[in-house]
């Protein structure tokens, strides 16, 4: 195990009171020790883990300065990764380096054999050994290493995941080490004790680290299902494309403007990092029970469906070659059966009409576009859309056909938007669907809530909204800054084929209705406007 260790040295005094101090010393080191392992175990940020982890090392074993340098993976193999240094006597630049796990270097003996390496002097290494002490940071910012320890820090399978390299073991915790002279009036060789202390914590901040490392893959692992999902979401109705992300950007910066807040109701709310997350998440995810709308439905722009449309077109059209072959028809049996001047008179007014006829079927085609987009229909035209439905023709067998289909009037007939009532009940429908969807994930302890906030979306402070008509205390306040996002962002939206979009004025005066309505939160509203949090929404 690397270097030969020295004879363990005597201590000096009485032996009886430095047994006891001993004893002391060594109650407290492991209080600390337990300290430090809580510390790790509760820190699932992994940059703030690995410096955690240096700095409890060094003050544990009294070291000076130190290195952390993790193992990881490379084409071919492994390297170590040269992460982090730090050091209690001198300032100096560092950016991260990776260098070849080989036992060259002290570093990477360490971790290539899984073995403590202790040396009384770094620049006295054993010949036995394959490494030499590396002098380049010494002689650049004149700093003396001396004593030195490197710890592998080993999982529970026994794998080494990383190297802490300690340096410089003082007599004095506050010791200074601004010179060579000082190095040699304070420091020495890491004792034993030092050492089990070290590899004791080596070992918790592997199992830390390893932890924290598994929780960030699940957190990228969230992320990566999130991001698929808002894609299905995206494909399945490309329409609203960006709407997700947009009422998550503006929902996120809604809520970090009621964290600012010392005023009102909400002054003592805040939210916590992973409560962030979890509003973060919700909102992206707020409208994934759309995969369980039907698409057509989804993605309907116009009040009739393309092919009904196509279809009602087509029908016009073999009306109006009806009309032409009917006249002409009748005049081929006027020219058999009248005399010339009669028949003049019979072809002259047949051609008028065909003319009418045709004409009104131009007005009727060209109602039937009208009605057909997704605008507020005048009340007099629900009777013209009737008036059409009582023309009727002969189809190729000779059965009278109406103009317009019963489903063709009903959806005619529908007096603002493109949907029929049936079908503006399916796509609320997405809210269950989501909120169906999300309470089968297993969603861990602080992301719990995600589809009680999600479900929430359209429900409205006075309980008229839906689907669960929820009042404005059962409705989470996530919800509430959710809802007014979501408003904000169908209004002004540019890439919606139904409706056009409104200005920003306009669509910030249609949620002052709604706050005048006790649909959306008064308090909310004023932030959501004072912080300009609508500016998210505008620059995506």
């Amino acid at each position: 195990m690397g270097p030969k260790k020295k004879k363990k040295r005597v201590a000096r005094g009485a032996g009886k009171s430095r047994g006891a101090l001993t004893a002391a010393r060594a109650g407290h080191e492991l209080e600390e020790l337990n300290r430090i392992g809580i510390a790790l175990s509760e820190t699932r940020d992994v940059e703030r883990l690995l410096g955690m982890i240096l700095q409890k090392a060094r003050e544990i074993t009294w070291a000076d300065a130190g290195s952390l340098y993790l193992v990881e993976a490379a084409e071919g193999g492994q390297r170590l990764r040269f992460k982090l240094t730090q050091n209690d006597s001198v300032e100096f630049p560092f950016a991260e380096s990776a260098l070849p796990l080989t036992d060259q270097s002290i570093a990477g003996y360490c971790a290539w054999h899984g073995r403590v390496v202790e040396l009384a002097d770094a620049y006295r290494v054993p010949k036995s050994m394959p490494f030499q002490f590396n002098k380049t940071f010494d002689e650049q910012t004149g700093y003396r290493t001396r004593s030195l320890l490197a710890l592998p820090m080993k999982n529970g399978k026994g794998e080494v995941l990383g190297v802490l390299q300690l340096l410089n073991c003082k007599r004095s915790r506050n010791a200074r080490l601004a010179d060579a002279k000082a190095v040699a009036r304070n420091v020495h060789a890491f004792p034993e004790h030092a050492v089990r202390l070290g590899l004791s914590l080596a070992s918790q901040a592997a199992v830390a680290y390893e932890n924290s490392k598994l929780y960030h893959d699940i957190e990228n692992l969230f992320d990566g299902f999130v991001k698929a999902a808002v894609k299905a979401i995206e494909q399945r109705d490309p329409t609203t494309s960006g709407h997700s992300q947009r009422v998550c950007e503006m929902t996120v910066a809604l809520a970090e403007a009621v964290d600012r807040e010392s005023v009102g109701p909400y002054a003592d709310l805040r939210f916590s990092r992973e409560q962030m997350k979890e509003l973060q998440y919700a909102a992206l995810l707020h409208d994934f029970g759309k995969v369980g709308v039907r698409e057509e439905v989804l993605v309907k722009a116009k009040k009739l469906y393309p092919l009904q449309y196509a279809r009602l077109m087509d029908r016009f059209d073999y009306i109006r070659r009806d009309i032409e072959a009917r006249c002409a028809e009748q005049k081929v049996e006027a020219l058999l059966k009248l005399s010339k001047k009669e028949a003049a008179q019979k072809l002259k007014a047949l051609d008028e009409e065909a003319r009418k006829l045709t004409a009104e079927l131009e007005r009727c085609a060209e109602f039937v576009a009208r009605a057909n987009e997704p605008t507020i229909l005048p009340s007099g035209d629900f009777e013209l859309v009737s008036d059409i439905a009582q023309k009727s023709y002969s189809d190729p067998r000779g059965a009278r056909r109406p103009y317009l289909t019963a489903d063709e009037v009903q959806l005619l007939s529908i007096p603002r938007g493109s949907l029929a009532e049936n079908e503006r009940r399916e796509i609320e429908s997405h809210v269950v669907h989501s909120f169906q969807f999300l309470a089968q994930i297993p969603w861990t302890q602080e992301y719990k809530r995600i589809p009680e906030i999600a479900r929430a979306h359209h429900e409205k402070l006075n309980g008229k909204g839906y689907p669960f008509g929820l009042n404005s205390a059962e409705i989470p306040v996530q919800a509430k800054m959710m809802t007014i996002c979501d408003i904000f962002d169908a209004l002004s939206a540019t890439d919606r084929p139904y409706k056009r979009a409104v200005s920003t004025d306009r669509a910030l005066d249609i949620l002052r209705l709604c706050v005048a309505e006790l649909e959306v939160d008064a308090e909310l509203f004023r932030m959501f406007v004072e912080s300009q949090v609508y500016r998210v929404a505008v620059k995506s």
